[in-house]
């Protein structure tokens, strides 16, 4: 996962959305997308609401590694899932 610093965490939290794009096999960027995005605690979080079956999910599913923009904030990032039910609560309450 990236290491955030304060500013990018508050700057991407405030923001709301995010583009995401992941890594292609050859190592270029796919097409971004836009995605909600929400803070919980010193990490950022989306979530596919259409699943794993939706085109980005699948495509990060890849290299689990793409780039982010938000809030002025674009920075490279690894990509992981998450399986811990408290990190998945925290991320709930976020988003309501």
């Amino acid at each position: 996962m990236a290491t955030w610093t304060s500013d990018e965490l508050d700057k991407i939290g405030a923001a709301e959305e995010l583009q995401i794009a992941g890594l292609k096999p050859d190592g270029t960027l796919r097409q971004p997308v836009i995605i909600w995005v929400v803070r919980a605690g010193d990490d950022i979080y989306v979530r596919s609401y259409k699943g794993r079956s939706s085109g980005w999910f699948r495509g990060i599913l890849t290299r689990h590694e793409g780039r982010i923009w938000a809030g002025g904030v674009v920075k490279d990032v690894a990509m992981t899932e998450v399986s811990d039910p408290a990190i998945q609560e925290q991320i709930d309450a976020a988003y309501r």
